[in-house]
């Protein structure tokens, strides 16, 4: 037990240090970024996806090898196995007073650097040192949700034991006869469907949450560039903008914009274990996992790197504020911003919310699946009114955007 809980630690100590490369201001990654920008936007855009999708790779190696290390130590039996994945996820929490804290210092110090730009009653030495502490906090945040996706991959882990465990007890309670090892075999047909179906729903989540910030940021600048056309005062501070508005559309947006996302974690699982069976709906878990560790840590560490290299060229590099370079580090900062702070933070919750309703639902589907009258026509209604409802949801997400031109 002591061992798992020092896992998850070194875990957390490990992601720390990995992640504060890949985002790091004084580190190479971060630096080729900045030096991109010298031939224009997109080779800093391009530059910024391969250290998210290489830092990805590093990040879920380590994850994964953490899981795999956690499990030996519970040698044969399954049960200690799990038991030791959850303890080492225990272990990372334990560092959850200074993750909050440094996830907090990030925002603290992005404002206090903002206010003082705004306010431009800030120069020299101190603007110097705004600066580099919201730097600093842009790698603080990248790093707590590094940590937030490996506690995610170790309670999904454990979930999926416990999602295991729970297929057991219903088939025990109807006495009936039922191979696991077969239903979980991921060269069955339905459990290869159902794993490529968990990894695209991450892909299909990830979409939806940026193009909500985009919608929404869309709204915005029709809204700006309205009260500039019909405000004139605005520009030369003789009339104040009507701030609430602009505040007004991002609360409702985003309150909104939120309803897709959620009817998707949900209702995904619901039509891939009630259609396609507990095998297929096993594999969707383990694609949801694997596909959604990467792009959470792809998503998270490549806005973070954008974010930094904008914040070196401020600095002085490569021409400083208002060149070409710095230009070009702020559409790739802007492109970052829904990357890091709301589609990758949000593939956390997605991966426990699909164990938990899988876990939820397991016996209800292996009650109309084994039971002495197996009821497959409710099993596929259920699962058809799931996939509609998902589909509808979709559609209707993907029309707003004509309320934007308007």
């Amino acid at each position: 037990a002591t061992v798992s809980v020092i896992l998850g630690i070194a875990l957390a100590a490990i992601i720390l240090r990995v992640t504060g490369y890949y985002t790091g201001t004084d580190k190479k990654p971060v630096q080729d970024i900045g030096k991109s920008s010298l031939t224009g936007p997109a080779t800093v855009v391009l530059s910024g996806i391969a250290i998210g999708l290489e830092s990805a790779v590093v990040t879920a190696v380590i994850i994964g090898a953490a899981v795999y290390g956690a499990f030996l130590l519970g040698g044969a039996s399954i049960a200690l196995s799990l038991f030791a994945i959850a303890l080492a996820g225990t272990g990372l929490l334990t560092t959850v007073g200074v993750i909050v804290a440094m996830d907090t210092f990030g925002p603290v110090s992005d404002n206090a650097q903002g206010i003082a730009e705004m306010s431009g009653d800030v120069h020299g030495e101190a603007a110097q040192i705004l600066t580099e502490l919201d730097a600093v906090g842009n790698t603080t945040k990248a790093i707590t949700k590094g940590i937030a996706i490996a506690t995610a991959v170790l309670a999904a882990t454990a979930l999926f034991g416990a999602y295991r465990d729970a297929i057991i007890q219903a088939v025990d309670e109807l006495g009936a006869q039922f191979d696991l090892l077969d239903a979980f075999n991921v060269t069955k047909p339905n459990s290869l469907f159902g794993l490529l179906i968990g990894a695209s729903v991450v892909f299909l989540f990830s979409s939806l949450a940026v193009n909500a910030v985009s919608r929404a940021a869309g709204a915005v600048v029709f809204e700006v560039r309205n009260q500039f056309a019909t405000r004139p005062g605005i520009m030369n501070g003789t009339e104040r903008p009507e701030y609430g508005r602009v505040v007004d559309i991002c609360t409702k947006d985003s309150l909104r914009e939120l309803i897709t996302p959620g009817l998707l974690a949900v209702l995904a699982p619901i039509a891939v274990g009630f259609g396609l069976g507990v095998g297929a709906l096993a594999s969707y878990l383990a694609g949801a996992i694997g596909a959604g560790t990467l792009m959470a840590v792809f998503l998270s560490n490549s806005g973070g790197a954008w974010d930094n290299a904008k914040k070196l060229v401020e600095d002085g590099v490569h021409g400083g504020k208002g060149s070409q370079a710095h230009a070009a580090t702020v559409i790739g900062d802007t492109v970052g911003d829904p990357f890091k702070d709301t589609a990758g933070p949000a593939i956390n919750p997605l991966i426990k919310v699909m164990n938990l309703v899988s876990v939820l639902i397991a016996p209800v589907i292996i009650s109309l699946t084994l039971s002495a009258e197996p009821n497959t026509a409710l099993r596929m209604t259920i699962a058809a009114v799931a996939v509609l409802i998902i589909v509808v949801s979709i559609l209707i997400s993907k029309r707003k955007e004509i309320s934007i031109a308007a």
